[in-house]
């Protein structure tokens, strides 16, 4: 008796040759443009040896622009968090003049070029500048400083938070804070136990967006800050001076882990988002 069993490489040669075309064009173009380019940097890391790969990774200098980088992304994401939210609520909820315009320019780090971004903040933020000359008597310096790498961040993450929280808003309907009202509640305890827990899945979803734009952010971060090893610079800056010093397996180590690290977010917003249909569905 003989059974007809195909290797598991034919039957996926075959599942795949059947594929809806629609398919086949997708996973064609998601290969050459995602998957092969991921490879290939994984690979070119690889011809280091593990302990060469862990001492370019865990160098002081990389270390130092690890925590440039992550932790001031962070704080930019948390901080546009809040106010990403509140500006979201009120382009929801409010009706007043310039309406519209205002809420297109909230979509303008997504339009403008990074470049023309740092170089506008740092001349408003130099000592010199509109807002900058204001701070500088305080003792607060900005432009080419680890505080100005984190307004850049602040700048091109917030319309990630924005146009997340503001569908959501638009769809929570009103009445449901009428009834805690009118059973009691005040603005602060409707706030909490009625508009934040079906909200928050959201705000955390645009918070991790956020931080992953900031964590990638170049144009804009190299021009408003000094670009100082430990002081504000941080890891894409350090793996494009590497490349100018012809350290490719450096700039590709480094570069690895920054795409390790993104992955790990990315699941972590796919998380947060099947977090927030399973809310949903209760």
């Amino acid at each position: 008796m003989t059974t007809n069993i195909k290797p598991p490489r034919k039957v996926f040669l075959n599942n795949l040759i059947h594929l809806p075309w629609t398919w086949r064009i997708t996973l064609g173009y998601l290969t050459i443009m995602l998957f092969i380019p991921i490879v290939a940097m994984f690979l070119k890391a690889s011809t280091e040896s593990p302990a060469k790969f862990w001492e370019i990774a865990t160098s002081d200098l990389a270390l130092a622009t690890y925590n440039v980088t992550f932790l001031t992304s962070l704080l930019a994401a948390l901080l546009n968090g809040v106010f990403g939210t509140l500006i979201a609520w009120v382009l929801v909820r409010y009706d007043f003049p310039l309406k519209r315009i205002i809420d297109a320019t909230v979509d303008l780090p997504f339009a403008l070029p990074t470049s023309v971004a740092g170089l506008t903040l740092a001349t408003v933020y130099s000592d010199n500048g509109w807002l900058g000359s204001l701070l500088a008597p305080m003792g607060i310096k900005v432009s080419f400083t680890r505080f100005g790498v984190g307004v850049a961040m602040v700048f091109i993450s917030l319309p990630f938070v924005v146009r997340t929280v503001q569908p959501v808003l638009q769809e929570m309907e009103i009445e449901i804070e009428e009834a805690a009202w009118s059973l009691g509640a005040s603005q602060w305890q409707t706030f909490w136990k009625v508009i934040l827990p079906p909200l928050l899945p959201t705000i955390l979803t645009g918070v991790a967006l956020g931080f992953s734009r900031a964590v990638g952010e170049y144009g804009s971060t190299v021009i408003i800050s000094s670009n100082t090893p430990y002081k504000d610079l941080i890891a894409p800056v350090l793996i494009f001076q590497r490349l100018e010093q012809y350290d490719y397996a450096g700039a590709t180590v480094i570069g690895v882990v920054l795409l390790a690290i993104s992955l790990v977010l990315l699941l972590a917003i796919n998380f947060l988002q099947a977090w927030a249909r399973r809310y949903d569905n209760r």
